[in-house]
């Protein structure tokens, strides 16, 4: 009997196969960014494992397809846009790109006021739909529940290590996104003023969205990783050495 080598994936970050890494401590703060980063298609099928739906190659007629692993870049909310209005247009979108070369932005609220709402990216519809998941199993919570929390039990609080990372994630040639993730872990912060904080202080879109395997995530038009990096030290108090950027997939203490 002849044996084969096998190739064997291991995480950059914690040094385990990504199919453990979920139950180590930094799944979510190093693991979880950097198989997303450079294992977009092992990161979607550990989802769809974790929902339960078989990933077996002689189920394709199943319809079953592979959650996005990042949000559209300009040019594929653009081809979206045009395959919906208008798809005769669709082939000269790299040439409009190229014409309205940093006015990407007042180029679609010209689009959508001529033709009508934008198309919903899947990624972000994905996180909308986790978000109202969780909020449907928090009303569900009955006041027994919440009876069975108060006394000894109430006093026991599981501590949560600070650990934030920032990566780069680019869109296009000239477009980038800052993404923060970690921010969740810092104790009497509430993201949605973390991300208004972000868009107040880089003139830019910034928005909370949910992360597939938990925790929460804030995208920031834009790259600012090193002001991010600055602004969350200095204005949110985090440790410099709870701080790390994603260079390259190598985690980098921000100081």
């Amino acid at each position: 009997m002849v044996t084969e080598p096998r190739s064997v994936l291991y995480c950059g970050a914690c040094g385990m196969p990504p199919e453990y890494c979920e139950y180590g401590p930094d799944y979510e703060s190093h693991c979880k960014p950097w198989i997303i980063k450079n294992h977009p298609d092992v990161h979607a099928k550990l989802k769809l494992l974790r929902s339960g739906k078989a990933l077996d190659a002689d189920d394709d007629d199943d319809g079953v397809d592979a959650a996005p692993s990042r949000p559209w870049t300009t040019e594929e909310r653009l081809r979206a846009f045009y395959n919906k209005y208008q798809p005769d247009k669709v082939g000269g979108v790299p040439a409009l790109l190229q014409k309205y070369s940093g006015k990407e932005e007042k180029l679609f609220v010209a689009l959508v006021k001529k033709y009508g709402p934008e198309p919903e990216d899947p990624y972000l519809a994905a996180a909308d739909s986790d978000e109202s998941d969780a909020e449907g199993e928090m009303a569900e919570l009955s006041l027994s529940d919440k009876k069975k929390r108060r006394g000894v039990g109430a006093k026991k609080t599981s501590k949560v290590d600070t650990r934030v990372v920032i990566q780069k994630i680019s869109r296009n040639k000239r477009k980038a996104v800052t993404i923060v993730v970690g921010m969740d872990t810092v104790p009497d912060l509430k993201l949605k003023d973390v991300s208004k904080a972000f868009s107040k202080r880089f003139a830019g879109s910034s928005s909370v969205k949910d992360m597939a395997g938990g925790g929460k995530e804030i995208i920031i038009q834009g790259d600012h990783c090193d002001d991010v990096a600055s602004m969350i030290v200095d204005k949110f108090k985090v440790p410099a050495d709870s701080v790390f950027l994603d260079i390259d997939g190598e985690f980098v203490p921000f100081r």
